[in-house]
């Protein structure tokens, strides 16, 4: 029934029904709202790891959940939004480096969303929480294997989860659906045109090219722990041509350099220049 709604629409009421019930809850208290919304068995005010939770990231109570509205017997799932997707990553790393690699696959897998004219929020959710366990989960095939359960208790939605599960071939999961194929494409490639940028003299994504990426793919000691392999593959499966896959994750990581530590040094002024 809702597949027949356009999906910008129904994203819009599902934002206006959140903003309402944050309301009920503010106004009357918990007791109100929880007659409105099946809290998914998670209490508003607790988090099952909390000691993980990175001071940086705000957090709240009714964001933090995925909100079911019923009406007329059907349930509508409220979608996760980018903000809260972003608290969960928080929650449990504290990484930077973890956490700039979370947004550097983000940039890329929505600049394919408005590509291919996808949901860009639960391409950017899915992105963000791709490796939200991987500081309590470090070893495979726990990655992200035992991560999925978490996500599902706070009411990450199952498109999304099964993507996350898609990335890893162990799994066992196929990529079939484009989000699939897309993450998957970007991950490995995110973090290797990372690597790229901090050997350049400024440690610049918009120092690094297509030529110094493919050589840099052929130097087997460079950034040797990520997978040459998956790039190809994911290249392949995305059905584009590798250096065009590469030119475009560089340009979307050049658009969000700053935020991904990207941006580069200025070289030092030398004595006496104007």
């Amino acid at each position: 029934m809702t597949a027949s709604i356009p999906h910008r629409f129904r994203t819009g009421v599902m934002r206006y029904a959140l903003r309402v019930l944050e309301g009920y809850h503010s106004l009357w208290g918990p007791s109100i709202s929880e007659k409105l919304v099946d809290l998914v068995r998670f209490e508003l005010t607790t988090s099952s790891m909390p000691w993980k939770r990175a001071p940086n990231c705000a957090t709240g109570p009714l964001r933090r959940v995925l909100f079911t509205l019923y009406h007329g017997g059907f349930a509508t799932m409220v979608e996760m939004e980018r903000e809260q997707a972003w608290e969960l990553l928080c929650e449990f790393t504290k990484s930077d480096s973890l956490r700039r690699h979370a947004l550097a696959v983000e940039a890329c897998v929505t600049a394919y969303a408005r590509k291919l004219g996808e949901d860009e929020t639960k391409w950017s959710v899915t992105a963000l929480l791709h490796d939200f366990d991987w500081e309590i989960h470090p070893q495979l095939p726990d990655h992200p294997t035992k991560g999925e359960p978490i996500l599902a208790e706070r009411g990450v939605d199952a498109e999304i989860r099964r993507a996350i599960l898609s990335h890893a071939d162990f799994t066992g999961v196929r990529r079939e659906s484009p989000l699939e194929k897309t993450l998957f494409a970007c991950d490995e490639l995110a973090g290797f045109l990372t690597a790229c940028s901090y050997v350049k003299p400024n440690r610049s994504i918009y120092e690094v090219d297509v030529p110094s990426v493919r050589r840099k793919l052929k130097d087997k000691a460079f950034a040797r722990a990520v997978n040459r392999d998956d790039i190809l593959q994911g290249a392949a499966g995305l059905g584009v041509e590798l250096d065009q896959h590469i030119a475009f994750c560089i340009e979307a990581m050049q658009q969000r350099a700053t935020e991904l530590g990207l941006a580069g040094t200025q070289p030092t002024a030398t004595a006496g220049a104007q």
